[in-house]
């Protein structure tokens, strides 16, 4: 199970995209750069969500205590900031207004529905499946690496407090991982349940993907849907 599980991330996880490969070459210019980020933020606002409705899965108390931590990591606490605020000084230090961006306004519907069908997801399907789904987190380093170093060599409007993010998941995502992998060991116990796990996996990185099919087609090659976003350059 865990060679398909990193089979899996090494053929469909979204680093394989052309649109990072746009991103962290520093092929994109500043208005792509600011529709990937407010389109990234409903996923990011939405991950906390998702872990509330995981934690209410589980009668088991020391996974609710284990897994609720990822809540403060992205909603922050009263006396630190989160990951969402993190994302939102992204956003601001690319020039867009805070309130536009969590107003979501401008994303694509097809961001709308991905995020929405993930955090429809955990709250439907087992457990064990809500918890696999994580298992992207295996694989997030290695690309919070490429954009940290692409991003801040390639863009002369990004500097690099505004990175905080993509810094602090270093640490956070392995642990994150650790957990949600061990887990999986433990309790996927028949080929059915082995193979379901392998399936929502193979689930959140389509939900990944898909997002970044939506912001070339609007942002790249040039079709934004009414409503949406629309850079300075295409206007």
């Amino acid at each position: 199970m865990e060679e398909r599980l990193r089979l899996i991330g090494q053929t469909r996880y979204h680093n394989l995209h052309p649109f990072h490969d746009m991103l962290h070459g520093g092929k994109l210019n500043k208005g792509q750069v600011q529709a990937w980020a407010i389109n990234r933020y409903y996923y990011q606002c939405s991950i906390p969500i998702k872990d509330a409705i995981v934690i209410s899965r589980f009668d088991d108390r020391l996974t609710r205590v284990e897994w609720r931590h990822r809540i403060e990591d992205h909603d922050g606490a009263p006396e630190s900031e989160g990951g969402i605020e993190r994302w939102l000084q992204l956003t601001e230090g690319l020039g867009i207004d805070r309130a536009y961006v969590e107003s979501t306004e401008g994303i694509l519907p097809a961001t709308r529905f991905a995020v929405d069908a993930y955090v429809h997801f955990v709250r439907d399907r087992t457990p064990l499946e809500a918890i696999a789904s994580s298992l992207t987190e295996l694989f997030a380093p290695s690309l919070h690496e490429q954009r940290i170093e692409g991003m801040l060599q390639h863009y002369d409007f990004i500097r690099p407090e505004i990175m905080t993010y993509f810094k602090r998941r270093l640490t956070q995502a392995p642990r994150d991982a650790e957990f949600a992998l061990n887990y999986v060991r433990e309790h996927a116990r028949t080929p059915e349940e082995r193979a379901a796990v392998c399936d929502a996996l193979l689930f959140k990185t389509q939900v990944l993907w898909v997002q970044l099919d939506a912001l070339y087609h609007a942002y790249v090659s040039g079709f934004p849907p009414p409503g949406a976003f629309v850079p300075d350059e295409l206007t």
